[in-house]
């Protein structure tokens, strides 16, 4: 990560309230892994709403990052399918799902270990 990014609030590595997250590639999907704690939550026991958009935002506009471009998103839809509760271990993933010049369609989605989808997400991602 370059030095320019190692703020950014979920996978910048001295931000010290950051969400710290890695990632790895499989299969033409990106993915990552979170538990989030108390300081997440929103009602009691749930992940808030704005950090489940932020992780569907990342993992979808930083899978294009990684293959190089320099991706920002354009529109955001998430779909909250489920309370997506805290201190268990999620699966983010992301996916392009189609491309149109230098915008790219992407798809995204938050599981629990038993693979319940919690919040999935739609984005177009453009290339700058």
């Amino acid at each position: 990560m370059s030095d320019q990014n190692s703020w950014c609030f979920v996978c910048g590595e001295e931000n010290p309230i950051g969400l710290h997250l890695t990632f790895s590639e499989e299969n033409e999907t990106y993915i990552s892994t979170f538990t989030p704690g108390p300081e997440h939550q929103s009602y009691n026991g749930v992940l808030h709403g704005g950090i489940i958009s932020t992780l569907l935002d990342e993992i979808m506009a930083r899978y294009l990052y990684a293959k190089g471009q320099t991706a920002v998103t354009a529109k955001l839809e998430v779909r909250f399918r489920a309370p997506t509760p805290i201190g268990q271990p999620l699966t983010i993933r992301g996916r392009i799902v189609g491309q149109k010049g230098s915008m790219y369609e992407m798809a995204g989605s938050i599981a629990l270990a038993d693979g319940t989808i919690t919040a999935e997400s739609k984005a177009l991602i453009a290339i700058v």
